[in-house]
């Protein structure tokens, strides 16, 4: 790894998503939204896997970059709509990123590389788009699972568990067992896995 590469590219992402409106809360302090995502990736992925691949440190890094810019409300407030803007945003974050590796001077490989995991290409067959997506599963249910409850019905929740789960590998499901739950997220849970 070429660690001044490395680390100019994670200062851009981060600048990047730096400029974020909107902003969370967390232990009392305000950050960026998309700048706590990425860094809430970068520390599961580590936990999770230490011995990443550069490319799926990166990726990890800019899963959401700038995402605030490309709006859910701007597409039709349906199905449809919902599936048309996933998609568009897949696409749309793996350019940002090629845009900053670019500008930072990765080769063509690794940027070809980190635009492919962005987009999750081959979910379930390519083992580094697995992990990306086992991260992604993993800090979602550490640290937004609850908010998330707080806003839909039983029902759609536990809708949302199990797609979750489905996209998961064995070892992400094991790892996600262990995490702090809440008494309400561990029902909606239990209720959903039947565990």
């Amino acid at each position: 790894m070429n660690l001044d590469k490395f680390q100019h590219a994670v200062q851009l992402f981060d600048e990047a998503n730096s400029k974020d409106p909107n902003q969370e809360t967390f232990e009392g302090k305000s950050y960026p939204k998309e700048l706590l995502y990425a860094e809430r990736m970068t520390q599961v992925l580590r936990g999770f896997e230490p011995n990443a691949s550069e490319a799926v440190q990166l990726a990890a890094r800019c899963q959401h970059i700038c995402r605030w810019e490309s709006a859910r409300n701007s597409y039709e407030m349906n199905r449809t709509g919902y599936l048309l803007w996933r998609q568009d945003l897949k696409k749309f974050h793996a350019q940002k990123a090629i845009e900053i590796l670019e500008k930072v001077g990765y080769e063509k490989e690794t940027i070809k590389r980190v635009a492919f995991l962005v987009q999750k290409k081959q979910l379930k067959r390519d083992p580094e788009t697995q992990l990306l997506e086992d991260v992604i599963c993993l800090v979602f249910l550490e640290f937004y699972f609850d908010p998330f409850a707080e806003k839909y019905s039983e029902e759609k929740m536990i809708d949302i568990v199990q797609k979750t789960w489905r996209k998961m590998s064995e070892r992400a499901h094991s790892e996600a067992l262990k995490l702090p739950f809440s008494k309400p997220a561990l029902a909606l849970l239990s209720k959903a896995l039947n565990l």
